[in-house]
């Protein structure tokens, strides 16, 4: 009797663990956690993935990046520059890579990957722009304002992760 229970207790928890391995898998088939950018200049976001869920916050800054954090059909749980977690819906996401300036202040712009080089430019905190390239896992980002690019240090910025490189 003993043994008839342990092995049931054993075939339990090992299907019961693989049901666990599933919900850890990203419903896309994309990896988890992963930066993406928001598509549009008003996004609604809910404290659950349905639209039965209340909004917690609204979304105005069209580019802003996000960390996709865990998926749940067509709903993103996602994680703002702020910490912050809610759900949008997918179709409000982009997978172009945008980063945020997250140190206060004034932020130098730099004409060369390097922090003695000229300062071509400053942006303030707050302020979006895309990706051009990353191509030292630690190093400076190439990142474009509108009509301007120039390089940036990582520490300043959110929307890409510290040893990744973009090229």
């Amino acid at each position: 009797m003993k043994s008839s229970f342990g092995i049931l207790l054993a075939l339990v928890l090992f299907f019961g663990g693989l049901n666990c391995a599933r919900a850890e898998e990203s419903e896309s088939g994309l990896t988890l956690p992963r930066m993406v950018s928001l598509r549009s200049s008003l996004i609604n976001a809910r404290t659950g993935p349905s639209t039965r869920y209340p909004i917690a916050w609204v979304y105005k800054q069209k580019g802003a990046p996000v960390e996709i954090i865990a998926e749940f059909e067509l709903w993103r749980k996602i994680k703002d520059w702020e910490g912050t977690e809610s759900w949008v819906h997918k179709a409000m996401l982009s997978g172009r890579r945008f980063v945020k300036v997250v140190n206060a202040g004034e932020n130098n712009i730099y004409a060369k990957p390097e922090k003695d080089s000229r300062v071509s430019a400053k942006v303030e905190d707050g302020v979006v722009g895309e990706i051009e390239e990353c191509p030292e896992p630690q190093g400076m980002c190439l990142i474009k304002f509108e009509n301007i690019s120039g390089w940036m240090p990582r520490s300043a910025l959110f929307g890409i992760y510290e040893n990744e490189v973009i090229k």
